[in-house]
């Protein structure tokens, strides 16, 4: 984990981590091996095949299997179309992640896998991509051409309530969690992990992430690839057996207002400052700030919006150039043919148009249609240029 939230000086409670509104503290005595800069791709990648020689930094401990060995990897961060990020250096990309995982199985060091993965676009990291036969099962947040939701955010009021209950007070704007990972952990702590499987876990948390979905209000389909069979091996194999000491009761599908505080992920920055600056008293140095800030996000978002619309109007027209980057190939195809065109692509952007943001990174589907049309990289360097120069 990064690890800057506990500490960090706009925690309401110093020293302490909670993703629940009934407040138990999820950081004290928690192991850190990898903690800032030690939290990147490579490590990541290392950790998994147990290559303690390519570990730069850290603790140094890495998955050391065996053939007989269960591995679970549970991953959060903000996505992308094809990627996931990292809090420092290189983006995660799907094509390296399932490379590393094909590794893994040839090594021949487990017996069997299951990958849980929080992020916008999600799916896109194995649709297409992972085969059948690694006995390897995923279980992603969302479809590849899909948002992740938070959840717990905010204050509630009686016109617009909070999902089950509201975050303490002192957390106004604050999502405490992801509606996916909270609803899976969730679901962790009340089952008996001995008598349950993985597959009854994902039916119960693909209901709840998607529970008001239907209504157009909020969620996301959690999607699973690889391997199905695996999911039905107990939970308790890949997480243990369950304390008996739970904190909160089981909370299902139906206890979701339809109101509920839910918000799509990429936007959490925006509720968390429109919800500073509506609270700070007026004509306070918080609410000039606030309002500073707000405005400053709002236009970095428009800026990088309209340099990728402009983008695609310079290659494709501007009658096709919408269509041409939001377009989304069929389910079972992966997102991009050539992924090292996906990756030069994205740096030569982004040498001309600024490092995509967590919310700039949902456009690097437009980047990867950019590849699969066939758009040379001359061609990709002049247009970034001509498309940013404003």
């Amino acid at each position: 984990m990064y690890d800057d939230i506990a500490n960090n000086t706009d925690n309401p409670r110093p020293g302490v981590i909670i993703n629940n509104p009934h407040g138990r503290d999820v950081y004290k005595g928690v192991p850190k091996d990898y903690v800032g800069e030690d939290v990147n791709a490579n490590n990541f990648y290392n950790v998994i095949l147990g290559n303690k020689s390519g570990i730069v930094g850290g603790s140094g401990k890495v998955v050391n299997s065996g053939p007989n060995d269960h591995i679970f990897i549970y991953y959060t961060d903000h996505g992308g179309p094809g990627i996931v990020a990292m809090p420092s250096g290189e983006l995660v990309y799907a094509n390296d992640l399932v490379d590393v995982l094909k590794k893994k199985h040839s090594s021949g060091m487990y017996d069997r896998l299951v990958f849980y993965l929080e992020a916008c676009e999600s799916g896109s990291m194995f649709d297409g991509l992972l085969p059948e036969g690694l006995d390897i099962y995923v279980m992603t947040a969302s479809k590849p051409d899909e948002d992740s939701w938070a959840t717990y955010c905010g204050e509630g009021t009686p016109d617009d309530p909070c999902l089950v209950e509201c975050p303490p007070r002192e957390f106004e704007g604050v999502c405490l969690g992801d509606l996916y990972s909270v609803a899976w952990m969730e679901d962790s702590d009340v089952e008996d992990r001995d008598a349950d499987s993985v597959q009854g876990q994902h039916s119960r948390v693909a209901n709840r992430t998607a529970a008001n979905i239907t209504d157009g209000d909020y969620g996301s389909h959690v999607t699973e690839y690889g391997d199905i069979v695996v999911s039905f091996d107990r939970l308790s194999a890949y997480m243990g057996e369950a304390s008996t000491n739970h904190s909160h009761a089981s909370v299902d599908a139906m206890s979701f207002s339809r109101l509920s505080k839910n918000v799509d992920q990429r936007s959490t920055e925006l509720f968390y400052l429109f919800t500073k600056h509506q609270n700070a008293p007026e004509g306070s140095h918080e609410k000039y700030e606030t309002h500073v800030k707000l405005n400053e996000v709002i236009s970095q978002r428009s800026q990088v919006d309209n340099k990728v619309k402009r983008l695609g109007e310079l290659l494709f027209g501007v009658e096709k150039g919408n269509e041409a980057l939001h377009s989304v190939r069929p389910a079972g195809q992966p997102l991009v043919d050539n992924w090292d065109c996906l990756k030069s692509y994205v740096k030569i952007f982004e040498a001309h148009c600024g490092r995509l943001t967590p919310y700039g990174r949902k456009h690097v589907r437009g980047i990867a249609n950019i590849c699969n049309a066939g758009i040379t990289s001359e061609q990709m360097t002049a247009t970034s240029a001509q498309a940013c120069s404003s």
